[in-house]
């Protein structure tokens, strides 16, 4: 009987809410957990996600938001300043390339030739309709050639940093991990880096590369990545704002 009043009175997991901070009023998800033993906060293209143990007070909660309420406020804003521009897949839509936003302009062409960026615009010749679906194939297939152009550059720079030599450069398109490296030297690198600026390109080409001397992530691995990516804190945690999602 007791237990299950218990789980009558228990909190929502996750609920949506609001708060005012510094000023503003805040948007955010909080998330309850038995595995937590402090609160902790993440800002991401979702907003503000404020993860916490599962019988947390309100009060701590309310003061460890109002003590963060300037970090918050600033990092929500300077989020949405680098924050990619959402794809829109038409004519005059912007997409994210190297960090940079480009136009779409879609023009017809009885023979689809190659897309051509010039001047902040990709331009599309398509023979087909130019339906959302097919711009988007479009403009992901020139993405992918682009990414590959544009890895075995860097790590062409970068391996003899590193004293290594990867067995191959391919591309992924994982969901949950923007670069692996095998056993057998392999490293495979996520197309959708290259919507990224370049400095984050490098620092995940760097970490992947530097797996070959080190497979995991010890002093060792860790010094390595500095080797060749002095600037590495600062880009992994700059790396975080960003998300595999389309």
């Amino acid at each position: 009987m007791l237990n299950a009043l218990r789980r009558k009175i228990s909190p929502p997991l996750v609920e949506q809410r609001k708060i005012d901070l510094s000023g503003q009023s805040i948007s955010y998800t909080l998330k309850r957990s038995s595995k937590r033993r402090s609160i902790g906060l993440r800002i991401d293209e979702r907003g503000l996600t404020v993860s916490m143990p599962l019988r947390a007070s309100e009060k701590w909660l309310h003061t460890v938001l109002r003590d963060k309420a300037d970090w918050v406020v600033e990092k929500i804003g300077s989020w949405q300043v680098r924050r990619p521009a959402p794809p829109q897949w038409r004519d005059g839509g912007p997409i994210s390339f190297c960090g940079d936003t480009l136009v779409l302009r879609v023009v017809p062409d009885l023979f689809g030739a190659p897309p051509v960026r010039v001047a902040g615009m990709l331009h599309l010749r398509l023979a087909e309709e130019a339906t959302p679906q097919r711009v988007q194939r479009a403009t992901e297939h020139w993405y992918r050639q682009q990414a590959q152009q544009l890895f075995e550059q860097r790590v062409a720079h970068f391996a003899p940093l590193l004293q290594v030599a990867p067995s191959a450069i391919r591309l992924s398109a994982a969901r949950s991990q923007w670069g692996s490296c095998s056993a057998r030297g392999v490293v495979r690198l996520n197309w959708r880096l290259i919507r990224l600026p370049h400095a984050l390109i490098d620092y995940v080409i760097v970490h992947e590369l530097a797996h070959l001397r080190e497979m995991n992530h010890s002093a060792a691995f860790w010094q390595g990545v500095a080797q060749a990516c002095p600037e590495y804190r600062e880009r992994r945690a700059q790396l975080r704002d960003f998300h595999l999602g389309d």
